[in-house]
């Protein structure tokens, strides 16, 4: 991959901001940018894709004009994370229907298993200079909901 990818997340789950963090610890070569789902740059760019920002419940990943969702972007964004990540992206390997279908039971339960954000968070440093270009948005609070 010789441009970044772009990875969107729903900006105020608690699993998503977690793996944001995890890709951007993991990510020594800095192949990943990152936009919230409730971005103008996300709305925009997946609209170009025939998909509504609004309506999804998924990670995406863009590569180069490519836009993966579900299973297939959870395994290309471990085999770009390289060295042992790259042995749980052979789960590519199994029928997509079965991959898809455990990450809606996870997508599904995510806000009551992971935490939910009245808002999307304030981005870290680290992440604010890896947003996609255009993905910034204004963010308040970085409690999950119902923590206390």
């Amino acid at each position: 991959m010789s441009e970044p990818a772009v990875l969107f997340y729903d900006g105020v789950c608690g699993l998503c901001d977690r793996t944001v963090r995890f890709v951007l610890r993991h990510d020594r070569r800095r192949r990943f940018r990152f936009a919230p789902l409730q971005s103008p740059y996300a709305r925009e760019t997946l609209a170009r894709h025939g998909r509504d920002a609004r309506q999804l419940d998924t990670v995406g990943l863009l590569l180069g004009d490519r836009l993966l969702e579900k299973s297939d972007a959870v395994c290309a964004i471990l085999r770009e994370l390289g060295g042992g990540w790259r042995l749980l992206a052979l789960l590519h390997g199994l029928p997509r229907g079965l991959r898809d279908a455990a990450y809606d039971v996870v997508a599904r339960h995510r806000y009551r298993w992971f935490g939910q954000y009245a808002a999307c968070p304030l981005p870290s440093p680290e992440l604010r200079e890896r947003l996609a270009e255009g993905a910034a948005i204004v963010a308040a609070g970085h409690r999950p909901v119902g923590d206390a």
